[in-house]
Order: C-alpha cells, then structure tokens, then sequence
C-alpha cells in the first residue's frame, strides 16, 4: 500500500530485502506499544520518492533512515545509520528509549563504524528476507508499501 497523504508522526525506512533489517522492525514493532513508529522499505516507491526529494542515494539500501515526522520531510532532516536508529528507538518510548538513550551515549563515529561492519556481513550472517506474516494483525497498518 502506498504512503497516505495523512501519514505523520516519525518513520522508519529500512532494506526491505535484509534479514537483519526485518527482524530490527519486528524487534521495534514490539518495543513500540503506544505505536508511533511507521515502517516502510527503502526500495518501496515513497521511500524513493523521499530520497530523492532529500538528496540522499537511492540505491544506498546499507543505511536505515529515520524521517522524525513524515507529514514534515523538510523539518528536523532525516538521521541515518546508527543516529536513526537511536532516534528510533527513543521515539518507541518505553524500554526501546532507555536502549536508545544508552546506545546514544556511545560516539557515533564508534557506532557507525559497526554498523558499516554488520552492514557489510549482514547478507551472510541473517540472509534475504522472506515474507512471513506478522505475529499481530494490527502492526500492518504500520506499514506502507
């Protein structure tokens, strides 16, 4: 399904091919309980559509972007790598945004230097996704695309 013109709020554009990216969102999905966050794959058409209009890479699928509020896509910039992540699991709340504001204490040169490794072997260590149904019905509103 594609991005409704009413989408706001922050969401997160993630390799919709990625074993590991996959297992992250699910990971959010369940870290998120007031259910703020909205998901959609970089390879989806208004995830192109963002990069676009942002100047960012559209073949670049090694880099979660984080967009803090999707209705707003010139306020606030997207965040990528381990900042998007960060800003991600802070805007989950709850346990995600104590993990959040620990990772965030790490310097994000560190961070990001690991994440481009795990990037690297991500393919190998967790494989291509291969669509499966959600645990919860309800968490596919949260995506589009």
């Amino acid at each position: 399904m594609s991005a409704p013109a009413t989408i706001s709020g922050p969401v997160l554009l993630f390799d919709g091919t990625c074993g590991l990216c996959n297992r992250c969102v699910r990971l959010l999905l369940r870290l998120d309980r007031r259910g703020r966050l909205r998901f959609a794959p970089l390879q989806g058409p208004s995830a192109q559509a963002y990069l676009r209009r942002q100047g960012l890479p559209t073949e670049d699928f090694d880099s979660l972007i984080f967009v803090p509020d999707w209705s707003r896509p010139d306020q606030g910039g997207p965040l990528r790598r381990t900042d998007g992540v960060v800003a991600a699991l802070r805007a989950g709340g709850g346990f995600g945004a104590w993990c959040g504001a620990v990772l965030g204490w790490i310097p994000a040169g560190w961070r990001d230097a690991g994440y481009k490794v795990i990037a690297r072997w991500r393919y190998r260590l967790w494989g291509e996704w291969r669509p499966r149904p959600l645990p919860r019905a309800e968490w596919a509103a949260r995506f589009f695309e």
